[in-house]
C-alpha cells in the first residue's frame, strides 16, 4: 500500500478503530523508548475510547475552562493512553513529535503524567492511589462551587481510570470511604479489572471483592465486560443518574490485541518488540507505519474537541449573562479582598499591644477568625483533631451529604486521604484548603504531601504538637525528625512561629503563595508574645530576623524556631546580666523564605559571632546556619512521656544549657584573649548533655 493509498479518506472510523489507534501509538512510543508500560493502554482503550466518544467534555482549544470534565489517569503508568488521548483530540502542545519522544529528556510526554507539564493533565499520578484519593477532592469541590453558583456554572463530572494497585494502596480505602459518606455523584471511576499486576496475577496477593467492598462504602458498583462499547456506555449512563458515587469494574485484558502476548502481566512494563508489534499489527488489520493515524480516525476524534468546544461556548454565554459572573471569577483566581492584609496587621497590633500570650495553634485559630471572615475561599478541616489542631470558626460550619454550602470537612481519621483530597480541590480551583493533624502523623500524609509540593499547589498543612512539649503522650506523638523531613522537601514552605505575632504573619505569607504548599508547624504549650517592636511589616516573610539586637558588639548569636525562640531570649538575657556577654537573638520562622534573601541580609542576621541553634527537634540541616564551630541544643534520639516542662528539662533544652553552650564556644574561640575566662564555669548539666550528644 502507497503512501497516497494509506491518507486517503475512508468510511467513518469505528470506536474500535478509534481505540486501536490508542492502542499503535502507546506501543510504537514505548517500543521507541524502550520503556514504558503498553498493556494498560491497549486493555483499557476501548473502554476509555467510549468514554470519550460519547460522554466526556473538554475543551482541547481552552484546556483549563473550569466547567470541564476532569479526567485523572490514576494508573497513571499508563501515561500514553493520556497522550495519546491528548494527541488524537488535538491539543496543541502534543503533536506526534512529542509521542515519538515519549518518556526523553525535556519531552512533554513524561514517564507519568505531570500537572503543568503538559496542556490538560489534571493532577500528577504515578504513586498508585494518588489519582483516585485527588479525585475525590476534585468531587468535593465541584459540589461546593455548584452550591455557591448552580448547575448553570458549574456541572461537570470527575472521571478516573484506577487499576488494581490504585485500589490496593491504602489511601484508596481512606478516599473511597470519604467519597461514599458525603455521596459525591460526580465521580465516575472505571476500575481496569485485567486481574494482573507486576508480579503475575492478582491472585497472588489478593481476594478482595471490589465491587463488594465498594458497595460497603456507600457507591454504586457495576461490572461490564471492558472491552464490550455498549456494555460500557451504559454503564456510563448509569453512573451519570446514580446519587451515589461510582465504579464501574471493567473487565479487561492486559495488552488487549498483542498477537500472542494478550493477557500476560509482561505486557505491563516492557516494550513488546519489533515482531510482537508487527504480528500485533497483522492481527488487528493496521497496516500502518509507526506513529501514523489514518485521516478518517483522526476525523471521528476531531468530534470529541468540537462536542467539548460546543459545551464551553454554551457555558461562556452562561457565565457572561450570570449575575454572579465577577464573583465567580474571582472565586475561581482565588482573588482575595484587598482588606485582608489590613485586618491581619490590625490583629497583630492589638495582640502586641495585649502581649497575648497563647500556643500557636491558638494563635491559628484566632488568626483564621480573621482570615475566614475576609474570605469565603478557605476551606478548613482536620482528620479528626478538630479540638486539637483548633482549624475550626464561627464562620465554617461543616460540610454533610447532601449539604455543601458550608467550608469545613471532617476528614474522619484519614491523614493521606484529606492531604490528597486538598490537593484535588487546589487543583479544581475556588478554594484554598487548609487541613490539620498532628506534625507527627504527617508521616502518614507524606506522600500526598509531596506531591502538593511537586505541583506547586497552595493547599496549607496546619500540623500542631510540634515538639516534645506536647508532653505526656510520649514519643509515639512527639515529632523529633519530622521538621527535618519536610525542610528538605522541594517547593515546600515550613513555618515554625514563635508567637502571636509570627503566627500571624505566617498565615499570611501562606495564603499569598501561588504556587508553594505551606506547613504551619505549631504548639500544643502556651508562648508568650515576644515581638516588641511596632510596625506592620512582616518580618517572617525574611525567613529570619533579629528578634533582639545585642547591647553592643555581638559576642554570641542564638538562633532558634518556635518555642524555643523564648528559650533564646531568656538565656541572651542572662548572658548579659550574669556575664556580661552581648547575645542576639535570632528567630527563624522559615528557613526556605530566609534561605531565598540576598547575601547581604544573611550575613548581616546571622553575624560573625559564634552560634547556637536551638530547637526541640533533631539537629540535620541547622549546621547551615550554625557554621562549622556552632552548637545545638535540642533532640538526638526520641523523645519520652512527662510533663512538656519535666521533658525540657531532661533533654537540657533550657536557658541554662544555652548559657553553658555559650560560655564553652566563646572559651573555645577566645580563650587567649577573653577577659571573662577566669569567670567561665562548667554549668551542672553541660558535661552531661554534650557527652550524650557526642555518643
Amino acid at each position: 500500500m502507497n503512501v497516497s493509498q494509506q491518507i486517503e479518506p475512508r468510511a467513518a472510523a469505528s470506536e474500535r478503530n478509534m481505540a486501536d489507534a490508542i492502542r499503535f501509538l502507546s506501543m510504537d512510543a514505548v517500543e521507541k523508548a524502550n520503556s514504558g508500560h503498553p498493556g494498560m493502554p491497549m486493555g483499557m482503550a476501548d473502554a476509555v475510547t467510549v468514554l470519550f466518544n460519547r460522554f466526556i467534555r473538554i475543551d482541547p482549544s481552552l484546556p483549563d475552562w473550569p466547567d470541564r470534565d476532569r479526567f485523572v489517569l490514576s494508573a497513571g503508568h499508563g501515561s500514553m493512553l493520556l497522550y495519546s488521548l491528548h494527541h488524537l483530540i488535538g491539543f496543541a502542545d502534543m503533536p506526534m513529535a512529542e509521542l515519538s519522544s515519549f518518556r526523553q529528556l525535556g519531552s512533554k510526554t513524561a514517564g507519568h503524567p505531570e500537572y503543568g507539564h503538559a496542556l490538560g493533565i489534571e493532577t500528577t499520578t504515578g504513586p498508585l492511589g494518588q489519582g483516585i484519593s485527588t479525585a475525590v477532592g476534585m468531587a468535593m469541590a465541584e459540589q461546593m462551587m455548584a452550591s455557591r453558583f448552580g448547575s448553570a456554572l458549574c456541572n461537570h463530572f470527575t472521571y478516573v481510570v484506577a487499576g488494581d494497585g490504585c485500589l490496593q494502596e491504602g489511601i484508596s480505602h481512606e478516599a473511597i470511604d470519604l467519597a461514599g459518606h458525603l455521596k459525591l455523584r460526580k465521580l465516575v471511576v472505571l476500575w481496569d479489572d485485567n486481574r494482573m499486576s507486576i508480579d503475575g496475577s492478582t491472585d497472588l496477593s489478593t481476594s478482595m471483592n471490589q465491587l463488594a467492598r465498594f458497595r460497603a462504602a456507600s457507591w454504586d458498583a457495576q461490572a461490564v465486560d471492558g472491552h464490550d462499547p455498549e456494555a460500557v456506555a451504559k454503564a456510563l449512563e448509569r453512573a451519570r443518574r446514580t446519587r451515589k458515587p461510582s465504579l464501574i469494574a471493567c473487565r479487561t485484558r492486559i495488552g488487549k490485541g498483542a498477537a500472542s502476548m494478550e493477557g500476560s502481566h509482561k505486557t505491563h512494563g516492557a516494550a513488546l518488540g519489533d515482531k510482537e508489534i508487527a504480528a500485533t499489527r497483522e492481527k488487528l488489520g493496521w497496516p500502518h507505519p509507526p506513529f501514523f493515524v489514518p485521516p478518517e480516525i483522526r476525523a471521528a476524534w476531531a468530534k470529541v474537541a468540537a462536542r467539548g468546544r460546543t459545551a464551553r461556548e454554551a457555558w461562556d454565554i452562561r457565565l457572561d449573562a450570570s449575575r454572579s459572573k465577577k464573583r465567580y471569577e474571582q472565586t475561581i483566581r482565588r482573588q482575595f479582598d484587598g482588606e485582608l492584609g489590613d485586618l491581619l496587621a490590625k490583629f497583630r497590633s492589638a495582640h502586641r499591644t495585649r502581649a497575648t500570650k497563647v500556643a500557636t495553634r491558638q494563635a491559628s485559630q484566632m488568626a483564621l477568625e480573621v482570615i475566614n471572615g475576609a474570605t469565603a475561599l478557605t476551606i478548613g478541616g482536620s482528620a479528626d483533631l478538630t479540638g486539637s489542631n483548633l482549624t475550626m470558626t464561627s464562620q465554617t460550619q461543616p460540610i454533610s451529604p447532601g449539604n455543601f454550602k458550608g467550608r469545613y470537612l471532617h476528614y474522619g481519621i484519614r491523614e493521606h486521604g484529606m492531604a490528597a483530597a486538598m490537593n484535588g480541590i487546589a487543583l479544581h480551583g475556588g478554594f484554598i484548603p487548609y487541613g490539620g493533624t498532628f506534625l507527627v502523623f504527617s508521616d502518614y500524609a507524606r506522600g500526598a504531601m509531596r506531591l502538593s509540593a511537586l505541583m506547586g499547589l497552595p493547599v496549607i498543612y496546619v500540623l500542631t504538637h510540634d515538639s516534645i512539649g506536647l508532653g505526656e503522650d510520649g514519643p509515639t506523638h512527639q515529632p523529633v525528625e519530622h521538621l527535618a523531613m519536610l525542610r528538605a522537601t522541594p517547593n515546600l514552605n515550613v513555618f515554625r512561629p514563635a508567637d502571636i505575632i509570627e503566627t500571624a504573619e505566617c498565615w499570611e505569607i501562606a495564603l499569598g503563595e501561588k504556587n508553594t504548599p505551606s506547613v504551619l508547624a505549631l504548639s500544643r504549650q502556651a508562648l508568650p508574645m515576644l515581638r516588641r517592636t511596632e510596625g506592620n511589616e512582616n518580618q517572617s516573610a525574611l525567613g529570619a530576623y533579629v528578634l533582639r539586637e545585642a547591647r553592643g558588639n555581638r559576642d554570641i548569636t542564638i538562633l532558634a524556631t518556635g518555642s524555643e525562640v523564648e528559650i533564646a531570649v531568656a538565656a541572651a538575657e542572662r548572658l548579659q546580666a550574669e556575664e556580661g556577654i552581648a547575645a542576639a537573638v535570632v528567630s527563624m520562622p522559615c528557613w526556605e523564605k530566609f534561605e531565598v534573601q540576598d547575601l547581604a541580609y544573611r550575613r548581616k542576621v546571622l553575624g560573625d559571632a559564634p552560634r547556637i541553634a536551638i530547637e526541640a527537634a533533631g539537629r540535620l540541616g541547622w549546621d547551615r546556619w550554625m557554621g562549622p564551630d556552632g552548637a545545638f541544643v535540642g533532640m538526638t534520639g526520641f523523645g519520652a512521656s512527662a510533663p512538656a516542662g519535666d521533658l525540657y528539662r531532661h533533654f537540657g533544652i533550657t536557658a541554662d544549657h544555652v548559657v553553658a553552650e555559650a560560655l564553652e564556644l566563646l572559651r573555645r574561640a577566645y580563650s587567649e584573649t577573653l577577659p571573662i575566662g577566669a569567670r567561665i564555669g562548667p554549668h551542672p548539666s553541660a558535661h552531661t548533655v554534650r557527652s550524650s550528644q557526642e555518643a
